[in-house]
């Protein structure tokens, strides 16, 4: 098998769905559907899944998709709480980067009406949820969740149910709480600070003050959002260089740049692990966070603010070298930014296509973002 090609048999894919007795379309065969080609194409802009409209596309249909990695019992909790719902999606597809641990087999065998996409070698979330967007179908949403994310039984319906309420808002954040202790919030959308710096909003806030009402936000955490599938891939989709982390932030901002605006669910619940695979503090999350962080300020950062910012960007990351300097990470955090560094020119490629699709003032898209030193140190 060649390296990263998927093994599975896309047809037999077709028929797989979470819904046993829904029947497959007589006339139909292969792929439902195509979306656009990621990053490599991202000016592309044709409204069309291969020779069917967008329009065709099923109304409030959705795909849910995970990406698994050595994730152990963590993936069929995920699977066993998406039974549950009270909305059942359309289709589940899992895309298993590899994992030696067996935990894709374990639930396959579980949950046979699972789509199960095996990789040859770990492609990263980005690529993966990719992948899965392209084979998704004639669906109106998709919905990511991490195995390490369990969705309560309405969470699902009250995502769709936003999505319907709001036409104008592209994606959908959920209200993560600490699965290991469940009277603490894990987040409620993503924050964006001028500088570049981002965070999970409310982030170890007591559960108990109920959060944030629902509302305009930045962008979603992948751990747990809803996009419009048109949108997601009109925009490219994840950027697949970044592997993972902070590539939800990226596509947040490109969809702001764009004019899509993002709302946060209070009533769509998820319990979160949080860095379960790859640990909050690893040498690996550090290394893709601090680089993606610098990559997509210089991508997506518009040229007024751009230029009124860079000084606090670079204090940023600065400050973040001596950082984990001083914490004993100094090589992780030097490797991080010096890669960032060579990926510049690549990176200012796709600034200039970022930009002339820009369809927002870029003071309004200040508004929403965090800005001063205080709101570094104050982060909520």
């Amino acid at each position: 098998m060649v390296a990263g090609r998927v093994e599975v048999d896309f047809g037999e894919m077709e028929r797989l769905s979470w819904h046993p007795s829904r029947k497959r379309d007589a006339g139909r065969s292969g792929i439902l559907g195509h979306c656009p080609p990621m990053w490599n194409r991202i000016g592309d802009n044709r409204t069309q899944v291969g020779n069917r409209p967008w329009s065709a596309i099923v109304p409030a249909s959705v795909a849910v998709i995970i990406v698994n990695f050595n994730s152990g019992a963590l993936l069929a909790e995920c699977l066993r709480h998406l039974q549950a719902q009270t909305r059942r999606p359309e289709r589940v597809i899992v895309v298993d980067n590899a994992s030696q641990d067996g935990s894709a087999d374990r639930s396959a065998a579980e949950y046979p009406g699972v789509a199960l996409v095996r990789m040859a070698q770990n492609i990263g979330f980005a690529a993966a949820n990719n992948l899965a967007a392209r084979q998704a179908g004639e669906v109106e949403w998709l919905a990511l969740l991490n195995p390490d994310a369990f969705p309560e039984p309405e969470w699902l319906e009250r995502l769709l149910q936003a999505g319907s309420a709001y036409p104008d808002c592209a994606s959908f954040g959920s209200r993560m709480v600490d699965a290991s202790d469940p009277h603490r919030l894990d987040g409620t959308g993503d924050i964006y600070h001028v500088s570049g710096l981002a965070w999970r909003r409310d982030h170890g806030q007591p559960a108990s003050s109920g959060g944030r009402e629902a509302g305009e936000i930045f962008a979603p955490c992948a751990a747990a959002a809803l996009y419009r599938r048109a949108v997601f891939c009109e925009i490219g989709g994840f950027d697949e260089d970044y592997f993972c982390y902070f590539e939800d932030v990226d596509v947040g901002f490109r969809l702001q740049l764009r004019g899509h605006r993002c709302r946060y669910a209070p009533d769509a619940v998820v319990r979160h692990v949080g860095s379960a695979l790859t640990g909050r503090r690893s040498a690996f999350s550090v290394y893709h966070g601090h680089r993606n962080l610098v990559w997509t300020w210089c991508k997506n950062m518009p040229g007024p603010l751009f230029w009124r910012y860079l000084p606090q960007h670079l204090l940023l990351n600065l400050i973040d070298v001596v950082w984990f300097v001083l914490r004993g990470q100094g090589r992780v955090i030097l490797r991080a930014k010096w890669d960032a560094l060579r990926g510049l020119p690549r990176c200012w490629r796709k600034r200039a296509i970022v930009q002339s699709q820009r369809r927002v003032s870029p003071w309004g898209l200040r508004e929403l973002m965090r800005g001063g030193l205080l709101a570094l140190y104050r982060r909520g």
